[in-house]
């Protein structure tokens, strides 16, 4: 019996082994050698971190035990309870700016002919391991190995459900873009067989030019991390900017003052992709309310406002619908010209689909 209880004991800890084996390596790595020097160059890092422009706070301590009573005890629909409408996207661009929306904060900008996605997160799950995590709610429009080929590929930050190793794996794979990141994302990425031809890094206000768009990281208020120790890495939004057209990138960020002056700097813009949803009175400064988005667009001098950062994965207390209804609220209350797409929807910024409440046939 003792044998068996050791048998038995034995292949449960092989299984978890098994299951854990990816964890170190999703992880990815700190900056070391030459990208740490840049790293520690850089005017936003101050000591041993990086830091926002203005002190922003991810979880004040007194809120600990509210999150817990919310995630255990809160009544919020917070996964659909009807299927969510996906989309093949059309493989042919309609004008000289489309927009495809894959789902949560992943997106493409095709731009004078060029093809820049932003934050590809292709796992079931947003999270080191494949058990356990928040999980999609629903499919991805396309297979990674279908999609056109791509010009840059942008990543914002380093959170999970911005940077996923394997779609990164992939994507090496399939395309021969360059991914365009935040000062010390790409120790990440070389952890992962990005060759390093391929990674360029950059800080805020600094640009590259590839395959003639012109790609600027601004600020963003927010922060980074894979494991308990933050900040080692930058986040960012994006500026793309073509011969005639432009796209605004929040990635993450609590609403800030700095919004004004990079529309100043770098718009107007054709179209404003703003992160909505994951929002909580628990962590103010670092996701945006739908109001507050509405007002991040105003200050950008943007046209057309598509949400981003909601619909996919289950990151919040509130439902998993309501940041779309508030947005759509506040929008037309101020008259702000909103699209919202199907996930896998393509269209025309200039000729947008109507806003017709999707969503609230399937809640």
């Amino acid at each position: 019996m003792r044998k068996t209880g050791w048998l038995v004991a034995g292949a449960l800890a092989a299984g978890v082994a098994w299951k854990l084996r990816d964890v170190p390596e999703a992880m990815g790595a700190t900056p070391t050698g030459v990208r740490a020097d840049r790293v520690r160059r850089s005017p936003q890092f101050r000591g041993t971190a990086f830091a926002n422009s203005a002190p922003a706070v991810v979880t004040p301590r007194e809120e600990t035990a509210k999150i817990l009573r919310d995630l255990l005890f809160g009544r919020e629909q917070r996964r659909p309870r009807g299927v969510i409408p996906v989309f093949t996207p059309a493989s042919d661009p309609i004008s000289d700016l489309d927009i495809v929306w894959y789902g949560h904060a992943t997106v493409l900008a095709e731009i004078e002919g060029r093809r820049v996605l932003f934050d590809p997160v292709w796992s079931d799950r947003c999270s080191p391991v494949p058990f356990a995590g928040p999980r999609r709610n629903h499919e991805p429009p396309l297979p990674l190995d279908m999609l056109p080929r791509l010009d840059a590929i942008v990543i914002s930050h380093d959170h999970y459900d911005h940077l996923d190793m394997r779609t990164v794996q992939a994507l090496t794979g399939y395309q021969d873009a360059p991914f365009v990141v935040p000062l010390g994302v790409g120790a990440h990425l070389e952890r992962w067989g990005v060759p390093e031809s391929r990674i360029v890094e950059l800080d805020w206000n600094e640009s590259v030019t590839v395959r003639g768009l012109t790609l600027t990281v601004t600020e963003a208020r927010h922060f980074s991390g894979r494991s308990f120790t933050r900040n080692t890495t930058l986040w960012g939004s994006w500026v793309v900017a073509g011969e005639r057209r432009k796209v605004f990138y929040t990635g993450d960020s609590g609403y800030f003052e700095g919004y004004a002056e990079i529309g100043r700097r770098h718009g107007p813009f054709d179209v404003a992709l703003v992160q909505i949803g994951a929002y909580s009175p628990s962590w103010p400064d670092i996701h945006m309310t739908p109001e507050e988005a509405v007002r991040a667009h105003l200050d950008l001098n943007a046209g057309l406002l598509v949400p981003v950062h909601w619909c996919t994965f289950t990151l919040a207390f509130h439902s998993w619908a309501e940041p779309v209804d508030r947005l759509w609220r506040e929008a037309k209350g101020r008259g702000v010209h909103l699209a919202v797409p199907k996930p896998g929807e393509r269209f025309a910024v200039d000729e947008p689909p109507l806003v017709d409440g999707w969503w609230q046939q399937i809640e």
